[in-house]
C-alpha cells in the first residue's frame, strides 16, 4: 500500500485510498463512530468533487416505456411524467445524502398537458420572473385575471458565488431538492379552507417538449412539470374567495402602508391561524415575499387579511442520509426540519419567518392563540385530512398517503402545544411600533409580574380617535417590551410603582415627543431605557428611566420592510 505522510492532507488520502478500497468497512466504522467525522465529512464532499454535472436536471419529463411498465394508456391530453428521475441514486450515494423524497419524485404520475391558447379561456405571457431556483412565469386571461405558472423542480445553483457554481456545491445542492415534495401543495387547499385560511388552487401539467407558445421562453418549459395557480394582485383577481376584499397588496406594500398610518392594521389573528397551518404542513419557508394581502376597508380603517402563496417547502424530507442529518442538526441548518408526526422544533419553522411574525403576531394573548389553535382542531376532522391528502395523484397516495395522514392527525392533535410554544418564543422580546403618525403609548406596571401596554390614537382629520393596542406583559414570559414612536409628535406615558418589573425601551423617534416616566421599580437597576435625540423634544425621566439621547439621529431607526 502507497505510504501517506503525516497531516491533515495525509489523513484525507489515507481515507481516500481507504474509502475507495474499502468502503464498507468505512461505513461500518462511521456508524460506530470510530472515524474522524470531520474527515470524512470532507472526504465525502472531495469524493464528489470535480466539474459541476450540466445534464444533471432531465431534459425531458416525459415517462419512457421502461417506466410504463403496467401502466394504463394515458387517455387524451394527459401524459405519464416522471418529475424528478435524476433524483434517483444508488444505495451508496443514499447513504450519504439521503433517501428524502426521491421515490416520490421518481414515480410516474399521470398529468394533464398544458395548453397555453385553451387553459383557463386562454392565456398570454406577460412577464417572466423567479426567484433564484424557480423558473415563473405570470401569465393573464382573457378576464384580465393573473396567473403563476411555476417549474416544479428547481435549480438552485444561483444561490451560490459563481466560484462555487462550477463545481461539486453545485451538484449537492441540486441533488438535495430532492427533499421537497413536488406534490404537497395539493393537499394545502382542503385544509386551509376548513380552517378559513384563504388560499390558491394550484394544478399540475407538463408542457410538451415540442411546445412553442411561449415564444422566445419556449427553451425554459420544454418538456418539464409546471404548476399553475391564481395570482393576487389586482381588482380583477378578486373572486367569491374574498367577498369583502377591495384590493390586494404585496407584503412590502402593505408594510410601508401599515406604518404611515394608524388607519392601516394587519389582521393578526388570522395572521396567526395562518402561521398555525404552516405549522400542520410543516412550511419552514414563510419569509414576507411569501405572502399576499387582501385589502379590506372597515369605516375609517383599513385591514390586511393575509393570503400564503408558494407552498413549495411543505412535507420536507431532509434529515435523512449521514451528511443532511448532522447539516440539519440545531447547531447548523436548523430551518430545514424534517417533517414527521410531532413538533419537536417549533423554533425551526420560525426562521425564515421572524421578520413578519414579529411584526404581524405582537398583539395575540395566550389565550388567544390557544383558542384559535382549538378552533382549527375542531375543524381538521379525519375525514377533512383525509380528503385533502387524496388529492395527490393515485400512484403517489400509494406511496406515501397513509403515512401523511398520520402525521397530519398527529399534528392536529399537538397543534396546542404548538401554539403555546410559538407564542412562548414571540413573547421573549416584543416590539410595538406605532407610525408616521400621533400615537399615544400608555404603560402601567401593574405588580410584580404584569405590564400593561395600550396605545391610542387621537381624533385628527376628521379620523374618530380609536384604541390600536392593548395586551398584558407576564414577567416570566416576557424579558423585554420596546415601544417605538417612529414619526410625528407622539407621547408616551409610564406609571406603576413596583418591586420588579419587565425592562422597557422606549425609541421615540421623529418629531417633537413627549415622554415621561413617573414609575418606580425596586433596586437600584433602572427598568426603563428612553431613547431619543437631545432636542427637540420633552422628557422626564423621573427616578426609574435612564437616558439615552444622543446627537446621533440614527437613534431613529427602525427596520420596516427587511430590507
Amino acid at each position: 500500500m502507497t505510504r501517506y505522510k503525516r497531516g491533515m492532507l495525509g489523513k484525507l488520502a489515507y481515507l481516500a485510498y481507504m474509502f475507495q478500497t474499502y468502503p464498507n468497512t468505512i461505513i461500518k466504522q462511521i456508524l460506530q463512530g470510530t472515524t474522524e467525522r470531520l474527515l470524512l465529512l470532507l472526504l465525502t464532499l472531495l469524493s464528489l468533487s470535480g466539474c459541476v454535472d450540466e445534464d444533471f436536471i432531465q431534459e425531458d419529463a416525459l415517462a419512457i416505456e421502461a417506466e410504463l411498465e403496467g401502466k394504463a394508456p394515458a387517455g387524451p391530453d394527459s401524459v405519464w411524467v416522471v418529475p424528478g428521475r435524476h433524483y434517483d441514486r444508488s444505495v451508496f450515494h443514499r447513504f450519504f445524502w439521503g433517501d428524502h423524497n426521491r421515490e416520490i419524485w421518481a414515480t410516474p404520475v399521470k398529468l394533464p398537458v398544458f395548453k397555453l391558447d385553451s387553459i383557463k379561456g386562454g392565456l398570454k405571457v406577460v412577464d417572466k420572473g423567479g426567484g433564484f431556483q424557480t423558473t415563473s412565469f405570470e401569465l393573464q386571461d382573457s378576464a384580465g385575471r393573473l396567473w403563476a405558472f411555476r417549474s416544479v423542480d428547481k435549480d438552485p445553483v444561483e444561490v451560490v458565488p459563481p466560484f462555487w457554481r462550477k463545481t461539486f456545491v453545485a451538484n449537492v445542492l441540486r441533488d438535495q431538492m430532492s427533499a421537497a415534495n413536488p406534490y404537497g401543495a395539493l393537499i394545502v387547499p382542503v385544509l386551509a379552507e376548513a380552517v378559513g385560511v384563504h388560499h390558491s388552487h394550484p394544478e399540475m401539467y407538463y408542457v410538451p417538449r415540442q411546445d412553442e407558445s411561449f415564444g422566445e421562453y419556449a427553451p425554459d418549459v420544454q418538456g418539464k412539470v409546471f404548476m399553475l395557480e391564481e395570482k393576487y394582485k389586482k381588482p380583477p383577481d378578486i373572486t367569491t374567495d374574498f367577498p369583502l376584499a377591495d384590493d390586494f397588496v404585496g407584503t412590502e406594500k402593505a408594510l410601508r402602508l401599515r406604518f404611515e398610518s394608524n388607519t392601516n392594521h394587519f389582521a393578526q389573528k388570522e395572521f396567526a391561524r395562518a402561521r398555525l397551518l404552516d405549522l400542520l404542513v410543516g412550511d419552514w419557508d414563510r419569509h414576507k415575499g411569501q405572502w399576499e394581502w387582501a385589502v379590506q376597508k372597515k369605516g375609517a380603517d383599513t385591514y390586511f387579511v393575509p393570503i400564503p402563496k408558494d407552498r413549495d417547502q411543505v412535507f420536507l424530507e431532509m434529515g435523512d442520509g449521514l451528511i443532511p442529518a448532522i447539516a440539519t442538526s440545531k447547531l447548523l441548518v436548523r430551518k430545514f426540519h424534517s417533517y414527521d408526526d410531532d413538533f419537536s422544533d417549533v423554533k425551526a419553522y420560525m426562521i425564515n419567518a421572524e421578520f413578519v411574525d414579529e411584526r404581524f403576531l405582537h398583539e395575540l394573548s395566550l389565550q388567544e392563540w390557544q383558542q384559535i389553535a382549538k378552533d382549527i382542531q375542531v375543524a381538521l376532522t379525519d375525514e377533512v385530512i383525509e380528503k385533502a391528502v387524496r388529492q395527490l395523484p393515485a400512484p403517489i397516495y400509494s406511496l406515501t398517503g397513509e403515512s401523511l395522514q398520520h402525521n397530519l392527525k398527529s399534528r392536529r392533535d399537538l397543534l396546542l402545544q404548538a401554539a403555546n410554544r410559538m407564542y412562548s418564543i414571540l413573547a421573549k422580546e416584543v416590539t410595538v411600533a406605532g407610525s408616521d403618525e400621533e400615537e399615544h403609548f400608555f404603560v402601567n406596571r401593574l405588580d410584580n409580574s404584569r405590564t400593561e401596554v395600550t396605545v391610542r390614537r387621537p381624533a385628527s382629520n376628521g379620523i374618530p380617535p380609536r384604541q390600536l393596542y392593548h395586551r398584558i406583559f407576564f414577567r416570566e414570559e416576557t424579558d423585554q417590551i420596546i415601544l417605538r414612536g417612529l414619526a410625528d409628535d407622539d407621547v408616551f406615558l409610564v406609571k406603576g410603582n413596583v418591586d420588579d418589573a419587565i425592562p422597557l425601551r422606549i425609541y421615540g423617534g421623529l418629531g417633537e415627543d413627549n415622554i415621561a416616566d413617573s414609575s418606580s421599580v425596586a433596586g437600584l437597576k433602572k427598568m426603563t431605557k428612553i431613547y431619543d435625540t437631545e432636542r427637540g423634544n420633552e422628557i422626564y425621566f423621573g427616578s426609574e428611566a435612564q437616558d439615552r439621547t444622543t446627537r446621533d439621529v440614527r437613534v431613529h431607526a427602525y427596520d420596516r420592510e427587511g430590507n
